[in-house]
């Protein structure tokens, strides 16, 4: 079992949504906290706010996880000022969505840049250290649903978060013998910021029909807070794989006992997404 109590743990994405709720709660397990994100307005507002709370904040620094320079200068003020780590929870991400003729590079490379490279610079910077100090620790790496299964329009995500899947599967069992645990989290929806700003490619975000699906979205989706409980009770239960929502616990039973279903869920749900975000358009000459 994993106690926070005491340890010294970094957050990326602190500044808002699951970042936020996570640093929140890991606090009031008694960590000790590092704070991160790119946003320095909205990581102040995070640590100032715990800090009333009486937490510990250790610090709080902004960086960007895609700039591995920057990356490496915060884990050398960390080291010299906190020492090595306990925990390292890699939560900051982006999101983008869209058809494949309909994305282009930038999607690709700023999904990959943030989702994939993001966490493995901050692995990179901050592990090492773990292992030489011989202390055990844990990895919490998230990734998405999307991570996961085949959902639509989500090839650019998709690519980052199973990438980063992949990294936390081989890690899992790298670092077993150095007593650090890896936890991979994979979140269904969330109404966190994120999905008030993800851009969906070709598709007019302010059109009555796509704010009727995004608000259908919010309102089936979990509050941040709630996703945070989950994580944190299976970081505590040292487990591999996370899950915030019982849909996504069914859907991969179900990729994984019977495919077939889940070929049928797969594809019902492209058929349906394309149908009302992306209709037919009606012959002007009609």
């Amino acid at each position: 079992m994993t106690s926070l109590s005491g340890k010294k743990c970094l957050v990326t994405g602190a500044g808002s949504g699951l970042g936020r709720s996570m640093a929140r709660l890991a606090a009031a397990r008694g960590a000790d906290l590092v704070l991160t994100d790119i946003d320095a307005g909205g990581l102040a507002e995070t640590a100032s706010a715990l800090r009333d709370r009486g937490a510990t904040v250790l610090l709080a620094e902004p960086a960007d996880v895609v700039d591995q320079a920057a990356v490496s200068r915060l884990a050398e003020r960390v080291h010299a000022e906190v020492g090595s780590l306990d925990l390292v929870m890699n939560v900051a991400g982006v999101s983008a969505w869209g058809t494949v003729d309909r994305l282009e590079h930038r999607h690709w490379r700023r999904m990959v840049d943030v989702n994939l490279m993001g966490p493995v610079h901050v692995i990179e910077a901050f592990v090492p250290s773990m292992i030489e100090a011989g202390r055990g620790g844990h990895l919490v790496n998230v990734s998405s649903a999307a991570g996961l299964f085949g959902l639509p329009w989500h090839a650019a995500y998709s690519a980052s978060k199973f990438g980063l899947r992949g990294v936390s599967e081989v890690l899992r069992f790298d670092l077993r013998r150095h007593r650090i645990v890896v936890s991979l989290v994979c979140p269904g929806g969330m109404d966190t910021p994120l999905v008030r700003s993800v851009e969906i490619v070709g598709v007019d975000r302010d059109a009555p029909r796509t704010r009727r699906v995004i608000e259908l979205f919010r309102r089936r989706a979990i509050s941040p807070d709630k996703a945070a409980q989950a994580i944190i009770r299976g970081i505590e239960r040292d487990k591999y794989l996370i899950f915030t929502s019982k849909d996504v616990r069914l859907l991969h039973l179900a990729q994984r006992y019977v495919p077939v279903v889940y070929t049928l869920i797969m594809r019902g749900l492209n058929v349906a997404m394309t149908r009302y975000l992306d209709p037919p358009k009606k012959d002007a000459r009609a």
